[in-house]
């Protein structure tokens, strides 16, 4: 079983390193939504064979980038609608990698419904309430969060408080109320201490 476990860690690496080869961004941003992810889960109690289904869908969630063109994806500004049109096609993507892979099926309905949103209003398939998995409702917080947080080609990032407040503000709308209750409880510290541990994990590997 252990070693069966770690060919399934293999596996999502070799996904991650494809995505990095892509978008060198997209490594650290992956690390973060699943280790927010986690700790929302484990805020909100979920029980470990769910957790382990979310983290997987966490660190995946962007895979399908890998069929948008470069020139969207490193496109250092707003993009433009058709552009927009295109980059919303990925969770579709992503979904089509990864369901046929018999471990990765239940994260795979993650993948593909990370962009839904609570009120019904998000996409790729316009879902609502409980009709987007509860992992993904997680995710899509998570996502948020290292979003705002961080440097974006078009936009600089913004403080945690920030962050805590937009993501308040849209509770009903975009997220699940339940779980931005669970995320709000989470100090800032800890956010901050998780970053912090990525990222460096990251830039000590790149320099061996």
């Amino acid at each position: 079983m252990v070693n069966l476990e770690r060919t399934y860690d293999m596996a999502l690496e070799g996904f991650g390193d494809a995505l990095a080869l892509k978008d060198a961004d997209s490594e650290a941003h992956c690390k973060r939504v699943t280790a927010f992810s986690i700790s929302i889960a484990r805020a909100l109690h979920l029980p470990p064979k769910d957790i382990r289904i979310m983290a997987r869908g966490a660190f995946l969630h962007d895979i399908g980038k890998l069929a948008i063109p470069d020139t969207i994806i490193r496109k250092p500004g707003q993009l433009d609608l058709e552009e927009v049109t295109i980059m919303r096609e990925h969770p579709y993507h992503g979904y089509q990698m990864v369901k046929k892979i018999p471990f990765l099926q239940d994260a795979s309905e993650i993948v593909y419904t990370h962009h839904e949103r609570y009120d019904g209003t998000g996409y790729p398939r316009g879902l609502r309430g409980e009709q987007i998995p509860f992992g993904a409702r997680i995710v899509a917080v998570a996502n948020t969060f290292d979003s705002i947080t961080s440097n974006l080609p078009y936009r600089k990032s913004r403080s945690l408080t920030a962050a805590r407040e937009e993501i308040e503000r849209w509770a009903r709308r975009q997220f699940d109320p339940e779980i931005v209750r669970s995320f709000l409880a989470i100090p800032d510290n800890a956010w901050a201490d998780m970053r912090k541990e990525i990222d460096s994990g990251i830039a000590a590997f790149a320099t061996r």
